[in-house]
């Protein structure tokens, strides 16, 4: 055994020369941690599954119909056609609008309502909510659009609607004509 103390004497100092600039770690424990599992995207498919739900719920809108292809227009039954005509002709000055832009379904339900709301408070007539044209959503179709639109119509003090001019929006966005305030 005497033989061997001068060899671990010698790796001894072989290892302590090759370790020389070494710094010691802060901590001797190691945690090791599996990785995140992947995102599962719930509102999504909460969103999904309510609009799905909505679809099936909501009354049939019989009045709601689309011109020249996909060009969206309302009258609520008892108005003249006339009325129709002056708002997609743009005789109606706009006074408001409302972007929608980034919203979920939800959200863009109630800030639906409430800019209705205040813009009859303000005494507007004539507004433009703009949905967007689904050009980032899945598939590429306006989700906001059809919702909007039935919403729109459901709504009483909603008198007509028809799609945006190209200035104004184009198929990215909706007039709407409210009642007078009384």
């Amino acid at each position: 055994m005497a033989g061997r103390a001068p060899r671990d004497e010698e790796a001894r100092r072989l290892f302590e020369a090759a370790v020389a600039g070494a710094v010691p770690l802060a901590s001797d424990r190691v945690h090791h941690e599996p990785p995140p599992a992947p995102a599962i995207p719930r509102q999504s498919s909460r969103d999904e599954r309510a609009a799905l739900a909505e679809s099936f719920e909501a009354p049939a809108l019989p009045d709601l119909f689309l011109e020249g292809g996909d060009e969206a227009a309302w009258l609520r039954p008892g108005m003249a056609p006339s009325v129709l005509r002056d708002l997609r002709r743009g005789r109606w000055v706009i006074q408001s609008a409302l972007d929608l832009h980034g919203m979920n379904r939800d959200e863009a339900r109630h800030e639906t309502g409430e800019f209705l709301a205040e813009c009859l408070s303000h005494g507007h007539r004539c507004v433009r909510v703009v949905h967007g044209k689904g050009l980032r959503s899945p598939g590429r179709e306006p989700v906001l659009k059809k919702l909007v639109l039935g919403w729109l119509a459901q709504r009483k003090e909603v008198l007509a609607f028809c799609q945006a001019r190209t200035a104004e929006g184009g198929a990215g966005a909706v007039i709407v004509l409210l009642a007078a305030n009384r």
